[in-house]
């Protein structure tokens, strides 16, 4: 588990970068701040016991996201190469057959350090966040949001990630135990008529409310309930005064829509690269 000490310094190295480059850092602190311990997921480098690398491991089911940063002033030195060979070294040990790299879009520093790493580009992903002045939310009475709790709802929410976002089964148990048993987030099944048609999760965090692992049954897609779910949410946490974000794939056109008409715009974006396993970045 991370300490105290250790995220601050996260933050105070997260917000040099951003200020240097001009860019934003996905570096999830809704994980960062829940990790159990179990596994060797962050990596950190110190100069005069001042933190300037850090790079962090984001399991996903079948794969992880790999995200770091180092100090502009530090910069050119190989800390990140040091630092991407200790997470991948530890990806290895996992058996993870797909790990993907993420860099901001308009990291320049990042292009250039991925031109010489084993990875070819998987897609690009677009960070939203809702406008309350360029909205129409579509609430119905028949699509409710309800907490998830019980083991029907478990296994509704496992099926979920499956169909919606390629886990294998065990492997969305387990993503899906890890998440109930670690984290403070709120977990809903979304209901239409009384059945269960979906699921969402929402992290607040620091004024800020993320949405995330929203998925619709096929069977109950085409037919309003996302929008209605997703507008009951969004005025759950505008009333909360919370600013309200998610994040799409640049290629999910329905998505991208769905969230465009309820008011989200995007405003910054990330892209993932694959590494081709086990070739050495040194």
């Amino acid at each position: 588990m991370l300490t105290k000490d250790e995220l601050a310094s996260i933050r105070v190295l997260q917000e040099l970068c951003e200020q240097d480059g001009g860019f934003q850092l996905k570096l999830n602190f809704d994980m960062l701040e829940n990790r159990t311990g179990k596994e060797k997921e962050d990596f950190f480098h110190y100069e005069g016991g001042k933190l300037v690398g850090f790079l962090g491991i984001y399991g996903f089911g079948n794969k992880v996201e790999l995200c770091g940063m180092v100090h502009p002033d530090y910069q050119r030195r190989g800390i990140f190469t040091k630092l991407l060979e200790m997470g991948l070294e530890e990806t290895k040990k996992r058996n993870i057959q797909t790990i993907l790299l993420n860099a901001p879009t308009d990291s320049q520093s990042a292009k250039e350090f991925l031109k010489n790493i084993p990875c070819t580009f998987s897609v690009a992903e677009y960070q939203m966040k809702w406008d309350k002045y360029k909205t129409e939310l579509f609430e119905d009475p028949s699509v409710t949001l309800r907490p998830s709790i019980t083991r029907e709802d478990l296994e509704a929410e496992i099926q979920l990630e499956v169909s919606a976002f390629g886990f294998k089964e065990e492997e969305a148990r387990e993503f899906d135990l890890q998440i109930r048993d670690n984290n403070k987030d709120q977990n809903f099944i979304i209901e239409a008529d009384g059945k269960t048609a979906g699921k969402m999760r929402v992290a607040e965090l620091d004024g800020e409310a993320w949405i995330y692992g929203f998925a619709v049954f096929p069977e109950f897609q085409g037919k309003g309930i996302g929008r209605k779910a997703l507008s009951r949410v969004i005025k759950l946490e505008n009333q909360k005064g919370l600013s309200i974000f998610l994040e799409v794939e640049a290629k999910n056109a329905y998505a991208l829509k769905l969230y465009e008409s309820c008011g989200f715009r995007s405003y910054h974006s990330q892209d993932y690269y694959q590494y081709q396993n086990y070739i050495s970045v040194s």
